[in-house]
């Protein structure tokens, strides 16, 4: 049965009236009447009876109307939800972030569900790698990520971050400078995120192993950043972390930001450029908004 014979079913049903229910649908009596004679031809049953009191429901009438109503009331209620869905007002938005984000990706996530209660918004802890092949086959919408990104993904730029060294407090600091760390550095045990935990940090501190010329060693190796630091506070040892992690740090680390071009890199937003999700602009721009406040 098609929607629009029984709108104008319901609309004889409410007026009790043809030419009055077709001036309310904007259409001609004759019309509407061939409207309701294919929809009694469809049901098997005559609808209406006519009298000098206008129209009235038959037996079959009675029983066809409250279905209507319910079923004509459930199909706009998803038009409007479809529009709401095309306008970005509501609907799913699956989002990622990894440890140089750890502070920015929560807030921004949080920002928005504040101004858009109806998205389903969920926000997901992965490294930099796992995000691009999750952006690629559609399950994270939106990445907070290392950058560069591939090429099929569009990118903007939120800040940059750096290695910084985490020292227990009360142990003597090491002069930034290259000869200082690489000092300090060579053949020290080091606290360390397994790398297939955070790729991208390991690659930039081989980087920067690289860069100064030294190779330490491995003292422990973790899955976690809050238990690298949490061993780093307990004079387990020191451990290269991101700057970023000041959010997090706990009483007994000192963070020393290490500024040198081998120790820096790029953090932001990528998503998939032939992406048709209205909630992918719509968040961006909130994340703009946000991170410019």
């Amino acid at each position: 049965m098609e929607l629009r014979l029984l709108r104008s079913f319901i609309a004889v049903a409410e007026t009790r009236n043809f030419g009055a229910a077709a001036r309310a649908l904007m259409t001609t009596q004759p019309a509407l009447t061939k409207q309701i004679q294919v929809l009694e031809r469809q049901t098997g049953n005559t609808l209406f009876t006519r009298g000098r009191h206008g129209a009235s429901l038959t037996a079959a009438g009675e029983a066809l109307l409250a279905d209507s109503t319910d079923l004509v009331r459930r199909a706009d209620a998803l038009a409007l939800r479809m529009e709401r869905v095309a306008m970005g007002a509501e609907g799913v938005l699956n989002v990622g972030f990894g440890m140089s984000t750890i502070d920015v990706a929560p807030r921004s996530v949080a920002a928005f569900r504040e101004c858009h209660p109806a998205v389903d918004i969920r926000l997901e802890d992965m490294s930099s790698s796992v995000q691009f092949a999750a952006i690629r086959e559609g399950s994270v919408h939106v990445g907070f990520v290392r950058l560069p990104a591939p090429p099929e993904m569009g990118t903007r730029v939120i800040r940059r971050d750096q290695l910084a060294l985490a020292v227990p407090s009360g142990e003597a600091i090491p002069e930034p400078d290259r000869s200082s760390l690489r000092e300090c550095l060579q053949d020290r045990p080091l606290i360390r995120l397994l790398k297939d935990r955070g790729p991208g940090l390991a690659a930039q501190t081989n980087e920067l192993f690289t860069d100064l010329g030294c190779s330490p060693t491995v003292m422990y190796e973790t899955s976690d950043l809050l238990t690298v630091l949490a061993l780093v506070a307990a004079g387990a040892g020191w451990s290269l972390v991101p700057a970023s992690a000041s959010a997090i740090v706990p009483e007994g680390v000192q963070l020393i930001p290490i500024d040198l071009e081998s120790a820096v890199w790029s953090v932001g937003t990528a998503w998939l450029l032939k992406s048709q999700s209205p909630l992918v602009p719509l968040f961006l721009q909130s994340v703009e908004t946000n991170v410019k406040g």
